[in-house]
């Protein structure tokens, strides 16, 4: 990847406005040749002039000096090098003036008029000097040379350092065109990194909830009817052998379905985490397959596992009427199937329903009732009060307070309606309405 902008920002670390130590080293060498160079020059200033040449040679010394700033006040270092013309010295300063000023982001029309001063200044020295040669001798060539020195050598010393420097002020601004894009891209990578991570535990938290109540849903059922059977055969064993031993059967077969249905859930969570792994060789595609994978497991894990249907709805109130409970199931309307995820809802708000009359109410008469409507179905369990009051806790059945919320977030999940609570006969109502489709 690219440096990024607070990382270049800490690169800046030459004196004063250079951004490195080598740009004012090289700044620095071409002052102190442009120094030279218009010192030097500057004695047959003098002696043109009439003035002494110690002050020729000061003041090519300063003039020449002033390519150190170039980088800070280019326009500055332009204006003297036009403005020492005249006294022919600083040619090093005015090619490297005028390709820092089209180098820099300068607007054109300032680089043009700046550049045209140039090409006349010069244009118009050279053809003075050219012709006081002509005149006094030294050169014997036809008039068509003035022009045609004036041209060149103005053309020569400005177009060259213009244009290179355009061109290279275009790639730089080019380079850091694609440097901020470079950065802007990682920034953007970064925040879908972190949404990804954010889906991906969302979606972590969502299973560990669904799995959470799937566990509740097959273990509390279970075993609260061997706690209840096991209760009877404690009571039967001496006194009926052959019920103990119905018993028995019972608590044994409800064991087995009870290991079978937890190996399922085990078995997919294992195939779960297989599923989902990936090589880590490739962040980018990482950032992507993190969050799909995650986000999908929730679906793998429940499509992996057959759950319940309704048309086992008959078994399970069955095996609470094995337990010593009086339940009474009616069935309305035309009987058809469903979605998968509808029906294991309806058992599973039913079967909960059952477990907690086990828990609370043992005993009780318990009402089981299945409505199959046009674009819907309703189901409603409904207990009346216990017999005894302590016979709600005579099996000693224990109680986590996740049953009804599991059974609400169930429905609610599927646009249905769930309702619970007490009755006015005192016995307790859970009511469900999810839709068919």
């Amino acid at each position: 990847m690219t440096t990024t902008g607070e990382e270049h920002a800490r690169a800046l670390t030459g004196p004063w406005w250079w951004a490195r130590w080598r740009s004012a080293v090289l700044d620095g060498g071409l002052a102190l040749l442009s120094a030279v160079e218009c010192a030097a020059e500057g004695v047959p200033f003098a002696r043109e002039a009439g003035i002494p040449v110690s002050a020729g040679v000061v003041f090519g010394l300063i003039a020449g000096a002033v390519l150190l700033v170039r980088r800070k006040w280019p326009i500055a270092v332009v204006l003297v090098a036009i403005a020492v013309t005249p006294a022919e010295m600083g040619f090093l300063m005015g090619v490297v003036g005028l390709y820092t000023l089209a180098s820099c982001e300068l607007p054109r029309r300032v680089i043009g008029a700046l550049s045209g001063m140039s090409l006349l200044g010069t244009a118009v020295v050279t053809f003075v000097r050219v012709r006081q040669d002509m005149a006094r001798g030294d050169l014997t060539l036809g008039d068509w040379f003035l022009p045609f020195a004036a041209v060149t050598t103005s053309l020569g010393l400005t177009a060259p350092p213009v244009l290179l420097g355009l061109y290279v002020g275009a790639r730089r601004r080019l380079m850091e065109s694609l440097r901020e894009r470079a950065d802007s891209l990682e920034r953007e990578l970064q925040l879908l990194a972190e949404r990804a991570e954010e889906r991906a535990e969302w979606a972590r938290n969502e299973e560990r909830t669904r799995i959470a109540r799937e566990m509740h849903d097959v273990v509390a059922h279970r075993v609260s009817l061997m706690v209840v059977h096991a209760a009877a055969l404690q009571a039967v064993a001496r006194k009926d052998p052959e019920k103990a031993v119905r018993n028995a059967a019972l608590v044994g077969d409800m064991g087995r379905q009870a290991l079978t249905e937890l190996r399922e859930m085990l078995g997919v969570l294992r195939a779960g985490g297989d599923a989902v792994r990936r090589p880590s060789g490739v962040p980018l595609a990482a950032v992507g397959e993190a969050a799909e994978a995650a986000a999908s497991r929730a679906a793998v894990a429940s499509e992996a596992v057959e759950g319940p249907c309704l048309s086992e709805l008959e078994e399970l109130v069955g095996q609470s009427a094995a337990a010593g409970m009086a339940v009474d199931l009616s069935v309305e309307g035309e009987v058809r199937p469903y979605p998968a995820e509808v029906e294991q809802t309806a058992y599973r708000v039913v079967q909960e329903a059952l477990t907690n009359v086990h828990k609370h109410a043992a005993g009780a008469k318990t009402y089981v009732r299945l409505a199959h409507r046009v674009s819907e179905i309703a189901m409603q369990v409904e207990n009346e009060p216990p017999p005894e009051p302590a016979s709600a806790s005579s099996a000693g059945l224990p109680s986590g307070g996740n049953g009804l919320v599991g059974m609400r977030e169930r429905v609610v999940a599927l646009g249905g309606v769930f309702v619970s609570g007490p009755t006015d006969a005192g016995g307790f109502r859970v009511s469900a309405v999810i839709p068919a489709a």
